[in-house]
């Protein structure tokens, strides 16, 4: 996190919050090494974020794997959670977006996908984690190449591989001249675009809120510790906007997870449609 910067042995100022509060070091100061690329210098090691990826997947197999492998019909606290989390899933993001002809297949991936997401989603609220995983970019892009090769995949699969990119590239009941624009349009924004913007908005919600959080929490402490007693009251508000911000991003956490699925299976049942 952000911190103060102390000059000549005194109370130097605030150190606003930047991207760099997102570089975290290797764990325990450690790394395997480095190496030069596009002009910097790159540490090779296992950091925070990578570690939370690990143990998100764990908790999220572990969890459902303990509520669903003692099935009863009258379901336990554990069963019934995990039952209500699964049809959230198959029926709401599945179901309802892909369509019922074909929607099943892609359930164990859509279901998996949106808590691993949540998980690590919500380690930016948890104590003594307090970082989102994916406020590295990083990471989440990789989480939307994944989806573009799945419904890409699937289209082709259906549609053939000229017939698929002719669906996504040429309008329904356009021809003439403006196909000469449309074409080229329609090709970078379905095909692509879709990858960048899935992972951008992901990316810029947690990596904004996080940052939100680090300027209302330091800040506040700074003003209260290091500035005249006339500035305790912003000092205090600052706090307050903490509070505040923090339960707000804790339904964003929810809602990002959410719309990156929801996006995921549109994508897919628009690949899978036989009209663009």
């Amino acid at each position: 996190m952000s911190r103060l910067i102390t000059e000549g042995g005194g109370d130097g100022g605030f150190h606003k919050p930047g991207p760099a509060d997102f570089d975290l070091p290797p764990i325990w100061g450690t790394d395997f090494g480095t190496f030069h690329a596009f002009g910097q210098e790159w540490v090779l090691g296992v950091t925070k974020p990578m570690l939370q990826i690990v143990i998100a997947a764990v908790l999220v197999f572990v969890f459902f794997y303990v509520a669903s492998r003692k099935r009863a019909m009258v379901p336990g606290k554990l069963q019934y959670v995990g039952e209500q989390g699964y049809g959230f899933v198959r029926n709401s993001l599945g179901r309802d977006i892909i369509g019922s002809a074909d929607f099943q297949r892609f359930v164990p991936y859509l279901f998996a996908l949106f808590f691993f997401l949540l998980v690590n989603n919500l380690m930016g609220s948890i104590p003594f984690i307090q970082f989102p995983t994916f406020s590295r970019s990083g990471l989440v892009y990789a989480l939307a190449a994944l989806s573009w090769i799945i419904y890409n995949w699937v289209g082709i699969q259906k549609h053939g591989f000229v017939g698929y990119f002719k669906l996504q590239s040429v309008p329904a009941g356009v021809g003439g001249p403006i196909l000469l624009l449309l074409i080229p349009l329609e090709f970078m924004s379905n095909i692509l675009v879709r990858p960048v913007t899935l992972a951008l908005r992901l990316f810029a919600n947690l990596f904004a809120g996080h940052l939100l959080l680090i300027l209302f929490a330091l800040g506040g402490e700074y003003i209260l510790a290091h500035q005249p007693i006339a500035y305790a009251p912003v000092g205090i508000l600052a706090w307050v906007l903490f509070i505040v911000v923090s339960f707000l991003e804790l339904l964003i956490q929810f809602l990002q997870a959410y719309v990156f699925v929801l996006l995921t299976a549109m994508y897919i049942q628009g690949a899978l449609a036989d009209e663009h």
